[in-house]
């Protein structure tokens, strides 16, 4: 080994372990099929690595644990809330907070409060439940992304970055009377995990407080987006992690945050806001959908185990760690010839479903039925990312056709070490070898909502 590459290992020991149940590929194929072929009504005890979600299913540390046991349970006022809303200000700088259930219960209370029926809200590449959100509440969602986002074999360091122009033009037309906000997402999940550049957030801070318009951010993995501009951004190669996601903050009036993701816990979210009048009323909003504004549907406990979770959250060995395991996986699956979305992002590996299964239209949900695949060969739990996911528009009826058809190996932090890494890897690469036999499949259940989550689906023959 050359004395100037040396190994590295996660900044963490483990205390106690999980134990997995091992199945058969025969159990395996029976359960796909009992779950109708949609890895979400998968019994998770029938899986054996989990890569559905990073969300909620990361390990807390030793201090969140103990955290849990100064839980200030009361109704009103817990200190708890306290100690949150003392970290969402230090670490990212916003004047009110409001915690929810989880991110989506932000999501709710921000379009609730800031749409109206007719709005445009510019975003750079939707998100199911932001998107839905925003629906319900009247408005319409449009993409602003750079074009690079939708090719998966782009090389641009920051394909999240929104295309100014795309959002200038949507000014003109629509007029900023009609846009409330242009919700940022920091990393974009649905793009892969990709970042967004300061330099891009700065110039599109200029531009809307030209036009009095505001910007709120979906900072679901801000810590994670911070990673690539220290790694990746002129300027930022000496700078902290906490530094650069306070100054992200710096360039917008609000967030959604799902503590789930970055901020390492089980449950948990808030609505966190600059305009005292926002935070009036979705305080008020708040007690209908969660409970009082100081909980909102959390208990003490939860509120303090996302405090401590913010606080590692911005740590830099834990940050290059848990990006340096997303990459090593990834480089795993490019030098075995897996066509997988690039550059690798933060949150997981994508792995492009329509240069891997060629032979299937994206009718025949093809990333819905590779993620079946998946399973059935190791046990690897994955999810689909593309036209099951895009849903239907609804106006027409139509299935949206997204340019990304995805299968997502979501990692979860502080979970699995590099041998499963290896496990998973060597997973895909006997599907790879055995793709052209792999069929299609049809839709025969549909929910209204979301339908990703609930679907149910046949193999064709």
């Amino acid at each position: 080994m050359s004395l100037n590459k040396r190994s590295w290992a996660e900044p963490f020991k483990i205390k106690m372990v999980e134990l997995l149940k091992m199945t058969t590929p025969e159990q395996r194929k029976k359960a796909i099929k009992e779950a109708g072929y949609n890895t979400f009504l998968l019994k998770s005890e029938d899986v054996y690595i989990d890569l559905l979600t990073d969300s909620g299913t990361s390990a807390m540390s030793d201090h969140q644990w103990s955290g849990l046991m100064m839980g200030d349970e009361a109704y009103a006022g817990s200190k708890n809330y306290y100690n949150l809303e003392k970290a969402v200000k230090k670490y990212y700088g916003f004047k009110y907070l409001i915690p929810t259930h989880q991110g989506r219960g932000a999501e709710n209370l921000l379009s609730q409060v800031m749409i109206k029926k007719g709005d445009i809200i510019p975003g750079n590449m939707y998100f199911t439940t932001t998107r839905l959100h925003q629906e319900l509440a009247g408005g319409v969602f449009e993409d602003v992304i750079i074009d690079e986002a939708h090719d998966p074999e782009s090389l641009h360091p920051f394909k999240g970055n929104i295309d100014l122009n795309k959002l200038e033009s949507l000014i003109q037309k629509h007029g900023a009377d009609k846009i409330p906000y242009v919700c940022v997402a920091v990393t974009v999940n649905m793009a892969g995990g990709q970042p967004v550049s300061m330099e891009n957030l700065r110039r599109l801070r200029e531009l809307t407080n030209v036009h009095g318009i505001k910007v709120m951010l979906d900072m679901t993995r801000i810590a994670e987006n911070a990673y690539f501009i220290q790694q990746h951004e002129d300027g930022y190669s000496r700078r902290g992690i906490a530094s650069i996601v306070k100054e992200i903050c710096s360039y917008t009036d609000g967030a959604t945050f799902s503590g789930k993701k970055d901020a390492l816990v089980n449950i948990g979210g808030f609505l966190a806001v600059n305009d005292q009048h926002i935070f009036e009323e979705a305080s008020n909003l708040v007690v209908v959908y969660e409970g009082l504004h100081t909980y909102g549907g959390l208990a003490g406990r939860d509120m303090e185990a996302m405090a401590i979770g913010i606080e590692e959250s911005v740590q830099d060995d834990h940050m290059k760690a848990r990006i340096g395991q997303v990459q090593y996986l990834g480089d795993r699956l490019s030098e075995a010839g897996i066509p997988i979305v690039k550059p690798i992002g933060g949150h997981g590996i994508f792995i492009d479903a329509k240069r891997f299964l060629p032979h299937l239209p994206q009718d025949q949900f093809p990333a819905q039925a590779l993620a079946a695949e998946l399973y059935i060969d190791s046990g690897v739990r994955t999810m689909e990312r593309g036209i099951v996911s895009a849903g239907r528009n609804s106006q027409t009826g139509d299935h949206y056709y997204p340019k990304l058809e995805l299968v997502r190996l979501t990692i979860p932090r502080r979970v699995y070490t590099q041998d499963h890494m290896d496990v998973i890897s060597e997973s895909v690469e006997r599907v790879y070898e055995k793709r052209k036999k792999i069929k299609g499949l049809e839709m025969v259940y549909e929910p209204r909502y979301l339908r990703f989550f609930q679907a149910m689906f046949r193999q064709l023959k």
